[in-house]
C-alpha cells in the first residue's frame, strides 16, 4: 500500500525537487525510508539542521526553483530556523519539511515537545500543522505554491505517524513551478514616470536583486537618461558587468562613488531594490522605485512615485516614453569619481612585499582573478562580505550569493554545500571568516562525506573583525573579540582535505592554484591582517568621534601597540586627511 511519505515524495520529485537536504530522526523514518524505497530523491546528509536550511537556501538561489530540508521533532527542526530566516529574508523558495511528535500527545509536554507552527511563522510565507492524513497531499501543495509564488519558506508540520499512513492517493496535478507572466504598471502610472523622469536634471538609478535577468534593459534606461548605476550588494551580481554607466555600491560596505551619485542627483530611480540604509539615500531628489512587490514601495524612504511591475517589463514598457538625453555631465563626473574611488581600492589589494599578515584585500583579489568565469562566490556575513563586495569581479556568469539581507554568521560553508550539490560540475568558492567557519566547523565533514569539491579560503584574522570594527565606531575599546585558532589547514587535512596555510603574500598565489586545480575539496588558511579597517563611503562626524574616543581609551588601557598597528593602515588615515 502506498503510504502518505510515499505521495510526499512523488510530488517533491514532480516538481524537480533532486536532493533533500537533512538529519535522519525517529519520527522522519517514515519520510527517510520512503525516499530510500523510491531512489529518486536524494537524501542529502549534513551534520547540523541549520546548515540544511542554509544549504537548500542556496540551492534554490542559484537554481530558481524549490529546494527542500527537514528536521526531525523538537531540536531538529528547531535547528532549521536560522537557516530558514535566511531564506526568507533572501526571498527564496524553500519548503522544510518539520516532523513533530506523535498527534495524540501534542500538548501534553511530551518528549522534544515543541510548537513549530508557531515558532516558524515569522520566517515563512505558509506554515500548517497536518493534524489528518487526509489534509495530505492537498496542504503539502498548497505549501509548495505558496514557496514558489512568494519566493519564500514554506513549512509543513508533520506528525510523525502520519507519514505512515495509507494514502488515499490523489488526482495527479500539474508539476509545482513558477508560473511565467509580465508584470508592469499601467499606462497612466508609467507616464507619470516618464514626466518626471524626462522633467529631471540628473537622474541616478539605484539597483537590487530584482535587476536578475535584466541587464539590458538597465543599460539601455541609463543611456537614454544618461544616468550613473549604482547598486546595493544583492544586485552587484547582475548590474556590475559589461556596465559602463556602472559607478560602484553604496551602503556601509560601499564606495565613494556610490554614495555621490546618489547624493547629487534630483532623480533617482529604484529597480528591484529593497536597500535598507535610510542614511544613504538622496536628501532632495524626487523618488521613484519600481518594485515586484506592491507592499515594499516607500518601505525605506519617501517616494514620488511607486510602480508595482518586474525591472524587465517595466522598464520595456518605460523606454519608449523618454526622451533621448543629451547632457551628460551628470554621468561623466559619476563615472569619474567612481574611477578614482575604484583606483584608491585596488592600491590596497597588492602584494606587500611578502610582509605579514597579508592584506585581505589582496586575497580577495587573487581569488577573484584564479577562480573559474562561472565560480560561484560565497563569502560569510562581516569582512569576507566587505572584500568580495569589493574586489570580486562579476562576468554575468558568476554567481555572488550570501546572507545579505539576514545577516547570520557561519553561513558560507553551508551555502556552498548546496550549491556544490546543485551543481556538482561548477566551482564554489566559500570566503569564510575564522569565526564563520567554527561556527559550523562540523560541515566540513559534510563537505567531505558527500564528497562536494568545495574551495573554502579562510579569512583567519584572529577576531570577530567585523564587529572589532563596528566598536571601534562606537568608541569602544575591543573586548571579547579575539579568537584563538588552530592552523584551520592542519583541521582540514586531519579530516581529509586539502589543506594549506598561508602566511606570506608570495606563497598565497601558489597556494590558491593548487586548491583551486585540487580534484576535491581543499581549504586554504590565509593569515590576514586583523587591523584592516573597511570604512564606508560616507564617515559622520559620530564615527571621527568614536574612533577618537577608541583611540584615547586604547592608549589608557595600556594597548598602545594596537593603535600603531591600526594606525599603519591606509584606510585609517583616511579618517584624518
Amino acid at each position: 500500500m502506498t503510504t502518505v511519505a510515499d505521495t510526499i515524495v512523488e510530488i517533491l520529485e514532480d516538481a524537480g525537487v533532486e536532493r533533500i537536504y537533512g538529519l535522519p530522526g525517529d519520527s522522519l523514518n517514515g519520510f527517510t525510508d520512503a525516499l530510500r524505497r523510491a531512489g529518486s530523491v536524494a537524501w542529502q546528509h549534513v551534520r547540523h539542521e541549520e546548515a540544511a536550511a542554509f544549504a537548500a537556501a542556496a540551492e534554490a538561489a542559484l537554481t530558481g526553483e524549490l529546494a527542500v530540508c527537514a528536521g526531525s521533532c523538537g531540536p531538529g527542526n528547531l535547528h532549521l530556523i536560522n537557516g530558514l530566516f535566511d531564506a526568507n529574508r533572501s526571498r527564496v523558495p524553500v519548503l522544510a519539511i518539520a516532523a513533530q511528535i506523535p498527534g495524540p500527545e501534542i500538548g501534553s509536554t511530551y518528549f522534544q515537545e515543541t510548537h513549530p507552527q508557531e515558532m516558524f511563522r515569522e520566517c515563512s510565507v505558509y506554515t500548517e500543522l497536518v493534524n489528518t492524513p487526509e489534509q495530505l497531499p492537498r496542504l503539502l501543495e498548497i505549501a509548495m505554491r505558496a514557496a514558489v509564488e512568494q519566493r519564500g519558506v514554506a513549512v509543513l508540520v508533520i506528525p510523525g505517524e502520519i507519514f505512515l499512513k495509507d494514502s488515499k492517493g490523489r488526482r495527479k496535478s500539474a508539476p509545482i513551478r513558477q508560473a511565467t507572466r509580465v508584470t508592469r504598471p499601467a499606462d497612466a502610472e508609467l507616464n507619470a514616470a516618464a514626466e518626471l523622469l524626462n522633467s529631471a536634471r540628473n537622474v541616478t538609478i539605484l539597483g537590487g536583486a530584482g535587476t536578475e535577468g535584466a541587464h539590458e534593459q538597465v543599460l539601455a534606461i541609463a543611456e537614454k537618461l544618461k544616468a550613473p548605476v549604482v547598486h546595493a550588494l544583492r544586485g552587484k551580481e547582475f548590474l556590475e558587468y559589461d556596465n559602463p554607466y556602472d559607478v560602484g555600491m553604496t551602503g556601509l560596505l560601499g564606495f565613494s562613488s556610490g554614495y555621490r551619485a546618489m547624493e547629487s542627483c534630483d532623480a533617482l530611480l529604484m529597480l528591484g531594490t529593497d536597500f535598507p540604509y535610510q542614511q544613504f539615500y538622496p536628501s532632495k531628489a524626487k523618488i521613484i522605485q519600481v518594485d515586484i512587490r506592491g507592499e515594499q514601495l516607500g518601505r525605506r524612504t519617501p517616494l514620488d512615485l511607486g510602480l508595482v511591475g518586474s525591472v524587465k517589463d517595466t522598464v520595456d514598457a518605460l523606454l519608449p516614453l523618454l526622451k533621448d538625453r543629451t547632457d551628460s555631465k551628470h554621468l561623466d563626473s559619476s563615472t569619474a569619481h567612481y574611477a578614482k574611488a575604484r583606483k584608491g581600492l585596488d592600491e590596497l589589494a597588492v602584494n606587500d612585499r611578502n610582509r605579514s599578515p597579508i592584506h585581505p584585500q589582496y586575497v580577495a583579489r587573487l581569488i577573484s582573478e584564479l577562480a573559474s568565469d562561472d565560480a560561484v562566490f560565497i563569502p560569510d556575513v562581516g569582512s569576507p562580505a566587505v572584500w568580495a563586495s569589493r574586489y570580486l569581479e562579476m562576468n554575468g556568469s558568476r554567481r555572488l550569493i550570501g546572507s545579505f539581507s539576514h545577516g547570520t554568521m557561519a553561513n558560507a560553508v553551508p551555502h556552498a554545500i548546496g550549491a556544490q550539490s546543485a551543481f556538482p560540475g561548477r566551482q564554489v568558492v566559500a570566503l569564510s571568516g575564522d569565526g564563520g567557519l567554527a561556527m559550523l566547523l562540523g560541515e566540513l565533514l559534510t563537505i567531505r562525506q558527500n564528497k562536494l569539491p568545495v574551495k573554502i579560503v579562510v579569512f583567519n584574522n584572529g577576531s570577530l573583525n567585523f564587529v572589532e570594527l563596528e566598536m571601534k565606531a562606537a568608541g569602544f575599546v575591543n573586548y571579547g573579540t579575539a579568537l584563538d585558532n588552530p592552523n584551520f589547514a592542519d583541521v582540514a587535512t586531519a579530516i581529509g582535505l586539502f589543506g594549506q596555510r598561508v602566511e606570506k603574500p608570495n606563497d598565497l598565489e601558489g597556494a590558491l592554484r593548487a586548491a583551486f586545480e585540487h580534484d576535491g575539496p581543499a581549504l586554504v588558511d590565509v593569515v590576514t591582517a586583523r587591523q584592516e579597517l573597511s570604512i564606508p563611503p560616507a564617515i559622520t562626524a559620530e564615527q571621527v568621534k568614536g574612533f577618537t574616543l577608541y583611540a584615547l581609551r586604547t592608549i589608557v588601557s595600556g594597548r598602545g601597540d594596537e593603535l600603531i598597528n591600526l594606525a599603519d593602515t591606509n584606510v585609517f588615515r583616511r579618517l584624518f586627511d
